[in-house]
């Protein structure tokens, strides 16, 4: 996966602007969101970045977390975390095609 991937970026921005199209996983890490969006959901490359019923992990660029900081916040605010910040963002992403969902985790670190 690209760590700046305009394709990641892109599903997060829906969800933030459009929370109804999105399911988020009860999550027993602190740190961790689960997000997942029905796989109609238009997504370049979803091939690539949401493999099907494989996990695709990758560290979000410095520059990606710099540059999209209010919207990687707006996900952080919704975890269980008590530490004020973060540095690094990790990214799980895979297409569950018995559920016919796209599915992101976010871990912030």
């Amino acid at each position: 996966m690209a760590s700046s991937s305009d394709s990641i970026y892109n599903v997060l921005y829906q969800i933030k602007r459009h929370p109804e199209m999105a399911e988020i996983s009860e999550q027993d890490c602190s740190n961790v969101i689960g997000l997942s969006v029905p796989d109609s959901t238009k997504v370049s490359d979803s091939a690539f970045y949401f493999p099907d019923n494989q996990l695709m992990v990758n560290r979000l660029s410095g520059d990606f977390v710099a540059q999209n900081g209010d919207l990687l916040d707006y996900f952080y605010e919704q975890t269980k975390n008590t530490i004020p910040d973060y540095h690094n963002v990790w990214v799980t992403s895979s297409h569950f095609t018995n559920h016919h969902r796209y599915f992101l985790e976010l871990s912030f670190e």
